[in-house]
């Protein structure tokens, strides 16, 4: 079972379950794992992945979270291109998430599919538990075109993340909520107590 306490805008958990708490930072969404391990999001695009975005501006965007409740931070992973005009691009190369615990390089043994009403650029994701039901919930912020940018929730589902067509919000582009950790709260994982013979007391 994952380790987790949350620290502002940092979280320790054992992403890896090596039995060492690893340092995880939503707002630049890096793993600094034991031995100073540093990965990025970014990392998490494979090469047939980045293959597929060749030749157009891609972008990666994730959020750490437990989606499916066993206590492990999972991974939620988006690579699409983004906007070139008032017409959003229709291009999502990558929109999965891995289950944790995952690998040093964020990949992951269990994936699932983010299922996606739109293929349009992703701006930012993020993880929150705003039902307090110890799964947490999938808000992505996502182009509508014109400018607009729109909210939409996604939860766990038939071995995925299911994201509603309801937008729960729409901002302009440059004014949509920016990261907020008192917000965020890491899904359920953050409220969870070290317990257990795994944990790191460091």
């Amino acid at each position: 079972m994952a380790i987790c306490s949350a620290d502002g805008s940092n979280l320790r958990a054992d992403v890896d379950a090596d039995g060492h708490l690893d340092e995880v930072n939503e707002s630049t969404g890096s793993v600094v794992f034991q031995g100073d391990d540093h990965r990025s999001v970014d990392d998490a695009v494979g090469f047939w992945q980045m293959l597929g975005g060749l030749w157009r501006d891609m972008k990666t965007r994730g959020a750490f979270g437990d989606f499916d409740g066993d206590g492990y931070l999972d991974l939620a992973v988006f690579y699409s291109q983004e906007n070139t005009g008032d017409v959003p691009e229709d291009n999502m190369v990558v929109h999965e998430v891995r289950y944790g615990p995952l690998a040093r390089d964020l990949s992951s043994g269990r994936t699932g599919t983010i299922r996606m009403w739109s293929s349009s650029f992703v701006y930012e994701a993020r993880a929150l538990d705003a039902n307090h039901d110890g799964r947490a919930e999938l808000e992505v912020f996502q182009s509508g075109g014109d400018g607009a940018v729109y909210s939409v929730i996604g939860r766990q589902d038939s071995g995925g993340v299911s994201v509603g067509r309801e937008e729960t919000g729409q901002y302009g582009e440059w004014d949509f909520p920016s990261y907020n950790p008192d917000a965020l709260g890491y899904g359920a994982c953050a409220d969870r107590q070290s317990t257990g013979p795994e944990a790191d007391p460091s």
